[in-house]
């Protein structure tokens, strides 16, 4: 008997350089032309398709009624797919509402899948580049990054936006949607926990008959691991897939354990598990030559079945110091902004904790920049995509504080997302006074 909360399981889951380049001409080695829109988006929008310098696919979209502003979309992930010419088309469809809203849409496809920041970031101002040479003059430049792209335009915005001789910057402001937001250097220590707990609870990833390595970095040199496989050990453990009184006493144990070890609820963990799989091992053989940028050798873990037992059994890794601080120089936040900068992001979201934005409002605040930021919390578990008129919200709030200094509240934002609310683009949950735990309340302490 299969539970109800499986399907919904399944459901869940040269940077100075290059910034005074902004200046001068773009470089493509295909330049963006006339080509098919992905199918139902607004009707008149014009879309262009090519490549830039590097090779990455670019997407650019122009409706009908433009008024001047572009949105330059940073998908998440990262994914692992090989990048291609319709990568970012379902990331355009998603949010077709800045379109229907009068924006400009620009998006890369990267120049390679995995992870990289600080490349990805490069990506992103050089289709914000090409974007205006081919679309027109831009009147008002919004960054947006959804989820780990979330964590490309933090950074973009902090080391790629210095403004011209004219003082114009490349981004005005930043909409940062369910964001990875701590810095990738703890972002994913739940992730590690997990992968760590599985080993000491599960004991199949790896099996004791196959190659054995420190399970920070995701899998050995060169292996591969379809998902389908993964799925399979994990089921046969835990027996998530069925009914609570069809799984047996210790698969019922194991699954309760996992949870409490990683502070995972139990729906959520395949996709976190997946993860710890294929990025970890992309950051580890792709950035860090082989060397684990993760830990858990202070970790105390509680909750459990047996708290004592787990903690002497439990595979304990200390990071490599070098590949530690790669790590977070590629990604972790400074809190050294410039621009506004407006995060969105559902209170029961169990793909990027909710707690990421309580860690980013203070870094932003040691950085003396916390007055640059506003966070809008909704009542929604969803990852991928919130309610749909809060995206035409937030950006005709960005554009009105940073051209005008009306610095909006939540409770304005909550009042600009009701009057485009309705059956066809759905209601605003807007939790104007909530507030997220401090981090540290949701992850294992280091």
């Amino acid at each position: 008997m299969r539970s109800a909360g499986w399907g919904r399981l399944l459901r869940a889951i040269g940077l100075a350089a290059l910034a005074v380049a902004f200046i001068g001409p773009a470089p493509a080695s295909e330049p963006p032309a006339p080509a098919a829109c992905p199918p139902g988006l607004v009707e008149g929008t014009r879309c262009l398709r090519g490549r830039d310098a590097n090779g990455a696919w670019l997407l650019l979209a122009r409706p009908p009624d433009w008024h001047g502003g572009l949105v330059t979309h940073i998908f998440g992930g990262p994914r692992m797919a090989a990048p291609g010419p319709d990568t970012t088309d379902e990331d355009l469809l998603r949010y077709a509402e800045f379109l229907r809203a009068g924006w400009a849409w620009a998006s890369t496809s990267r120049r390679r899948a995995g992870f990289g920041i600080g490349r990805a970031a490069e990506d992103t101002l050089a289709v914000r580049r090409i974007a205006e040479q081919h679309l027109g003059p831009v009147r008002f430049s919004l960054l947006h990054g959804q989820s780990w792209g979330a964590a490309v335009a933090a950074k973009a915005i902090e080391t790629l936006n210095e403004p011209d001789a004219e003082g114009r910057r490349p981004f005005q402001a930043a909409l940062l949607t369910s964001g990875v937001l701590a810095g990738p250097s703890r972002a994913y220590d739940m992730r590690v926990d997990l992968r760590a707990a599985y080993q000491a609870i599960c004991g199949t990833h790896p099996r004791p008959d196959e190659a054995q390595y420190p399970v920070t970095l995701g899998l050995p040199r060169g292996a591969q691991m379809a998902r389908e496989e993964l799925m399979a050990r994990y089921l046969a453990c835990t027996g998530a897939d069925l009914a609570a009184e069809a799984r047996s006493p210790a698969q019922r144990r194991a699954l309760a354990d996992l949870s409490a070890a990683s502070r995972i609820p139990e729906w959520a963990i395949p996709g976190h598990l997946a993860w710890a799989t294929t990025q970890f091992a992309d950051i580890a053989w792709q950035m860090m030559e082989g060397r684990s940028a993760f830990g858990n050798a202070h970790v105390r873990y509680a909750g459990t079945s047996d708290d004592a037992g787990l903690n002497a059994r439990i595979p304990r890794i200390r990071p490599d110091p070098d590949a530690a601080a790669r790590l977070a120089e590629d990604g972790d936040p400074t809190g050294r902004i410039a621009i506004p900068v407006l995060t969105l992001h559902g209170v029961e979201d169990m793909t990027v904790f909710v707690e990421h934005q309580a860690a980013y409002r203070e870094t932003l605040a040691r950085a003396g920049t916390g007055h640059l930021l506003v966070q809008v919390f909704t009542e929604e578990m969803e990852h991928s995509k919130l309610s749909g008129p809060i995206y035409a919200a937030a950006a005709a709030a960005l554009r009105d504080w940073a051209e005008r200094r009306r610095r909006p509240t939540p409770a304005d934002l909550r009042g600009r997302c009701d009057t485009l609310a309705g059956p066809a683009t759905g209601e605003c949950r807007i939790l104007p006074d909530y507030q997220p735990q401090p981090w540290t309340s949701r992850v294992n302490p280091r």
